[in-house]
């Protein structure tokens, strides 16, 4: 087990279950707390063995989970497969100790180096009031968290609307699960992901499924594996807390197109996420002839059509597969012949268009395939669902909200009337239509649902016309009012533009204690939630929300904020300077913590209006000749930046007409996406026929 592992005051905040200034008053009040053991004076870490001890003296420790000590200890392992090795062989250690023996497990054990890790972990998990599998499940959660660039998993959410797909109907037969048939009563219930990362589809299945009985046999296959032995140990968990009749998961290793590992057990259902855009898939060592390219040998640049035909191939007749499919796969050219042979032989049944978000990559909108394999002698169903749940953008660029369980619902419900109603299932503009096979089987055999699903013309491109155009009126109104104030700017005469204004800099004003300079900071940034802040919570102001109209994307709680932070007051002037600009914000009433990247000056009342102030620093011309040039990149220097010497009095006049001028851009801003919604809303609405010329 490391020897020196260091942790943050904010860390240590979150462990103890304090908040943030606590840990600040400890130090100043308290000589016996640990000296920091590295970092810096702004940001020092300290030893985690030597504050667990000196918080066990003190008392503070009760209350507090044990849990949540042991992830720095993991953590500072560094690579990504220790430590994730040494969780999956703490979790099997627990699983030993219980009923039924250790778990079979891939061959990926943990270093011999974090033995004692490993079995402080276990006594961790035997104390715990969660009990081991509860603190398996955190550990894996902070390392997944930790490597979350490195690793693509399915959203919770994504997996259960998957598994509905494929258990859709399941249940209705005579083998609670499975089809009716000789010998099926004696037969688990089969479910295979043959690319299952750390198992997150397979333990939605296991959740859906009904215990007892036929209790469901999970198969599972990754290349990865360290993924591969945390999702075995992962699905040992979930199997032994069912009430019984649960076959162990059986989690292999390895590369499932070039290497199966269960090529002999047909599946009752088949779910994947498999990899995206992999060029080295196999290709060229998979023989033209192999037995699953039944619709067709899968050409170089189409991996995710081998993972189709693959999990087809592993079904038994009439079983469904879910796979989650990047969006050109249901256009790309060079996969038309395979998608033409999946329809007109009926094993395609549905594609769903899920919204931007659903999972990674986000920003783009993923589909759902779903399939079923033929059975013999069954003639082919002549239809196709497809179902559009990304929604298109709102009138002004902006996409619409959407929720989990808006998206489930509809996307169960439509598969279901399709399921009853086949070809004849009535269209749902803006969500799902029911295409036939033949309309499809063109030169492009282009599947995207956008591309076939009616737009809600009636329900969507007018939806609140009277209402935008109310707001669209509003806001040119209130353009008219503040550009006749603006109005009256004029040149000066001759006299008075002929002799330049005396200047100052920021950097001077700062010396003569005119105004005082800060520098926000990341040392807020682990403690900062997303959403709507409570009653009390300060707002974090990050660098991303200088721009116009944006607003503050965190919050921290109040008690958590740190006397060593910069947190803004009224009149503050917040700039973030970038390569040829400066964003600049006047502060309001509401106090904000600031970000790396952005600097506050706070101006002297008596001396220097912060609305001149902001107008000055605002200035193009100003950023141009603040800018540094040391290296390749430009910078503008806050401290180089000028600032006419004008009486206060003059400093208040220009300073109104600066805030009136941020007025006017926010709103111009504001107008101009209202009325290029309303442009766009009725150009598609007059093309479709939804209104009329008066």
């Amino acid at each position: 087990m490391p020897q020196t592992v260091t942790v943050s005051a904010a860390e240590i905040s979150r462990l103890a279950g304090v908040g943030r200034a606590a840990v600040s008053n400890w130090r100043r009040r308290h000589p016996d707390f640990p000296a920091p053991a590295g970092g810096t004076d702004a940001s020092p870490l300290f030893a985690l063995g030597e504050v667990e001890e000196w918080l066990r003296a003190q008392g503070k420790l009760a209350g507090t989970c044990q849990r949540d000590w042991l992830w720095p200890y993991f953590d500072v392992l560094g690579d990504r497969d220790r430590s994730g090795r040494a969780i999956a062989a703490a979790g099997a250690a627990c699983l030993a100790k219980q009923g039924g023996g250790p778990p079979v497990l891939p061959d990926a054990p943990a270093d011999p180096a974090d033995r004692e890790l490993v079995d402080r972990a276990v006594a961790v998990a035997e104390a715990d009031d969660e009990g081991p599998r509860g603190t398996f499940e955190f550990l894996r959660g902070r390392w997944l968290d930790t490597h979350v660039r490195q690793i693509s998993s399915t959203p919770p959410e994504l997996a259960e609307l998957m598994i509905d797909l494929a258990l859709a109907g399941t249940h209705d037969d005579d083998r609670a699960g499975g089809p009716a048939g000789e010998g099926a009563a004696d037969t688990p219930f089969t479910v295979l992901d043959p690319a299952c990362g750390t198992g997150t589809l397979l333990a939605a299945a296991l959740r859906a499924l009904p215990a007892g009985g036929r209790g469901p046999l999970l198969l599972g296959q990754e290349a990865d594996p360290t993924l591969a032995v945390l999702a075995a140990v992962r699905l040992a968990f979930a199997s032994r807390a069912r009430d019984g009749g649960t076959p162990p998961p059986d989690i292999r290793t390895g590369d499932t197109l070039r290497h199966d590992a269960h090529p002999d057990t047909p599946a009752d259902a088949v779910v994947c996420n498999p990899p995206f855009n992999e060029r080295n898939w196999g290709h060229d060592e998979l023989a033209w002839d192999d037995p699953r390219w039944t619709y067709g040998t899968p050409p170089r640049t189409e991996p995710e059509l081998a993972w189709v035909l693959h999990c087809l191939a592993r079904l038994r007749p009439g079983a469904p597969a879910v796979l989650l499919m990047p969006p050109a796969v249901a256009s790309r050219r060079a996969g038309r012949r395979i998608r033409a042979a999946l329809l007109q032989r009926g094993a395609l049944r549905a594609v769903v268009a899920l919204p931007p978000g659903a999972a990674p990559p986000h920003g783009v909108a993923l589909h759902l395939w779903v399939l079923t394999r033929p059975q013999e002698d069954e003639t082919p169903p002549d239809s196709v669902l497809l179902v559009d749940t990304a929604a298109p953008p709102e009138p002004d660029g902006s996409r619409p909200d959407w929720d989990w369980a808006g998206v489930r619902r509809a996307t169960t419900d439509a598969w279901a009337a399709f399921r009853r109603g086949g070809a004849e299932t009535a269209d749902r503009p803006g969500l799902c239509r029911a295409v036939r096979v033949v309309d499809l089987l063109d030169d492009e055999v282009d599947l995207t649902p956008a591309r076939h699903v009616p737009r809600d013309t009636a329900g969507t491109l007018v939806h609140g016309l009277d209402e935008r155009w109310d707001e669209l009126d509003g806001g040119l109104r209130e353009l008219a009012g503040l550009t006749a104030a603006l109005r009256g700017l004029r040149t000066p005469g001759a006299a008075a533009s002929g002799s330049p204004r005396p200047q100052t800099t920021v950097g001077d004003l700062l010396r003569a204690g005119h105004l005082t300079l800060r520098t926000g900071s990341a040392a807020h940034q682990p403690l900062v939630r997303d959403g709507e802040p409570p009653s009390g919570a300060v707002r974090a102001l990050a660098l991303t929300d200088m721009a116009p109209d944006a607003q503050p994307s965190g919050w921290v709680p109040e008690g958590e904020v740190s006397p060593d932070w910069v947190v803004t007051r009224p009149g503050d002037v917040v700039v973030a300077t970038a390569a040829h600009s400066a964003a600049v914000l006047v502060t309001g009433e509401e106090p904000m913590l600031l970000g790396p990247r952005l600097d506050l000056l706070r101006p002297d009342p008596e001396v220097i209006d912060p609305w001149f102030l902001a107008g000055c620093l605002r200035s193009a011309a100003n950023a141009r000749q603040a800018g540094t040039h040391a290296s390749t990149t430009s910078r503008i220097d806050v401290r180089r930046m000028q600032v006419p010497r004008l009486p206060q009095a003059e400093q208040a006049r220009h300073g109104e007409v600066f805030r009136r001028l941020e007025a006017l851009e926010a709103v111009l801003l504001r107008t101009g996406a209202t009325g290029r919604g309303l442009v766009r809303s009725l150009t598609d609405a007059l093309a479709s026929g939804t209104v009329e010329p008066s």
